[in-house]
């Protein structure tokens, strides 16, 4: 085997391999407005207009790592001793060297699992698209891959997880995306292989480090290779580490870094990812594919899956480009090229290019302790940060986490009933809209990037703008004091606003209300009836406003 990563044409010949095996037209075939290069994904691409006018998105974080109800990371954190995942996998499921985390894959059996009735929750709490997970950091795919083993068909719950999410989610009206995070399973699974630097167990390799083909006769996974699952000794902690502290140095210096780049000593791992990702965007048609990393995937691979997925979805559409692609941390020269994503994170203004928050209520993958402490995120914050968001020409992306039985507990439920109530109301001021000239006026400031978000404690005084078909929304994040709201931006002689108000009505309701503006601002009295909402969305009217 070459030692050498696979070449640019080496992964467009496996593209074309790949589209006879699923019997699709290859997009390659003839010439395509997509080349796998950055100058050509900026060039060519422009945001779909039903993204831009979706604004809310849910997404089923789903995967092994719910079964155990123990949060984030489990597949990793399970094989680090001293951490309270060790802990929780020690004292009831066994010691990592006998019980690995593929045995996870094998008690996840989806029982309870009711995609129609979830997939209605989520129409009703104002979703317009649907994101599944199709695999995580743990290399298994929830879905009928041609071209690994590992997937839920053949392991786990056995069914095919991606197919039946997005049949109900298409026949909802929903469109439907599928999020990648495995280009990152080469390093991040590196954990299994390691042994426990103290106690009883000292220096025994875990499960991954022994275990082969073979040594599956006659169990549950006969046939596959665990080795297929964990990705090889790609970087394995070395002989002779005896004391946690210098164990977990070892990881955070090593496995624990989130490298974009190739495994350099793995190029199968490489060309596997790419066609298991193609295999996935051919056979399921999504409209968003969301990549779990910084820039595009594994160097050229993620640069080859984005170009014929760009110039699939034309051809699917007659032409029409209807693909969005996520991806974080992007350079500035870049973002033109996909929508960028910011996890659990905002922007401070509008920004000229659509973008996307992606963030969870509580843990991405299920964490029973934030249900029994019922401190999942409230349904007024979310709705608060949607509004935020929408007005500085975003999108939310939301997780409701998934139980490993495919259920969602009693607090996500009314949750979804919150958001339901209030987006069933005010939705109108959501989606299909734009940003305004101003995306809004208040104290609270909302520091941007990456991991910032939960800083901001919006008030009454918040007020986020949006418009669409010639009027202007302002939405109030609280009831103002006396239910007196007084909007600065649309003073008389405002220079936002220098049109003249025409009308002013609540969201739900159709009568006019009365109002007057003065240099002050524009002072509106609102019906008593609706204090205590989160936030109260009211439609303006004049000529020049939008």
């Amino acid at each position: 085997m070459s030692a050498h990563l696979p070449t640019r044409r080496s992964f467009l010949q496996a593209a074309t391999a790949a589209a006879s095996v699923t019997g699709l037209p290859a997009a390659q075939a003839a010439p395509a407005p997509f080349k796998p290069t950055w100058d050509s994904l900026v060039d060519g691409y422009r945001t779909p207009d039903w993204f831009r006018d979706a604004k809310f998105g849910i997404w089923a974080h789903w995967s092994a790592q719910c079964v155990p109800e123990m949060g984030d990371w489990y597949a990793r954190n399970m094989y680090l001793q001293g951490n309270w995942q060790y802990d929780h996998h020690l004292k009831t499921y066994g010691h990592p060297t006998k019980v690995g985390f593929m045995e996870m894959q094998n008690r996840w059996k989806a029982e309870a699992w009711e995609p129609e009735a979830l997939m209605d929750l989520y129409a009703k709490a104002g979703a317009k698209y649907f994101v599944a997970l199709a695999n995580h950091h743990d290399n298994f795919d929830a879905y009928d891959s041609k071209y690994h083993g590992w997937n839920s068909v053949r392991v786990g719950p056995k069914r095919d997880l991606v197919g039946e999410w997005a049949k109900v989610a298409r026949a909802k009206g929903l469109r439907f995306g599928v999020s990648n995070h495995s280009a990152h399973a080469w390093h991040w699974q590196q954990a299994a292989y390691g042994y426990d630097p103290e106690g009883p167990l000292a220096g025994q390799r875990y499960d991954a480090y022994r275990l082969t083909k073979a040594d599956g006769k006659g169990t549950w996974w006969e046939g596959l290779d665990p080795q297929d699952l964990y990705t090889g000794r790609n970087m394995v902690m070395p002989d002779g580490i005896n004391t946690l502290r210098t164990a977990n140095e070892w990881h955070e210096q090593n496995d624990r870094v989130w490298d974009e780049k190739a495994p350099p000593h793995n190029p199968a791992f490489t060309r596997q990812w790419f066609l298991r990702c193609r295999d996935l965007i051919d056979s399921y048609r999504p409209d968003l594919v969301y990549f779990d990393n910084s820039g595009l995937p594994l160097g050229q691979a993620g640069l080859d899956i984005a170009a014929h997925y760009y110039n699939a979805s034309m051809a699917w559409h007659g032409g029409k480009l209807e693909a969005v692609v996520n991806a974080k941390m992007l350079p500035p020269e870049r973002r033109a090229g996909v929508v960028e994503d910011v996890e659990r994170g905002q922007r401070e203004g509008i920004e000229p290019l659509p973008w996307q928050t992606d963030t969870c209520i509580g843990d991405w993958h299920y964490n029973r302790g934030v249900f029994n402490n019922h401190s999942y995120k409230s349904a007024a914050s979310v709705i608060h940060n949607l509004c935020d968001i929408v007005s500085k020409n975003g999108n939310l992306l939301l997780s409701i986490p998934v139980r490993g039985d495919g259920s969602i507990d009693t607090d996500e439920r009314r949750f979804l009933e919150q958001m339901a109530e209030w987006m069933g109301r005010n939705g109108e001021a959501i989606h299909g809209t734009r940003p305004w000239r101003s995306f809004g006026e208040g104290p609270t400031r909302v520091g941007g990037g990456m991991f910032s978000e939960g800083k901001a404690k919006f008030g009454a005084d918040d007020i986020r703008f949006t418009t669409k078909g010639g009027a202007l929304y302002a939405i109030a994040l609280g009831w103002p004091q006396g239910g007196l709201l007084r909007i600065q931006a649309l003073a008389q002689d405002s220079a936002l606003a220098p049109g003249a108000i025409e009308r002013v009505e609540v969201l739900g309701s159709p009568d006019s209300l009365a109002f007057t503006r003065s240099r002050k601002g524009l002072e509106v009295k609102l019906p008593e009836g609706l204090a205590g909402t989160p936030a109260v969305a009211l439609k303006i009217r004049g000529a020049g406003l939008a």
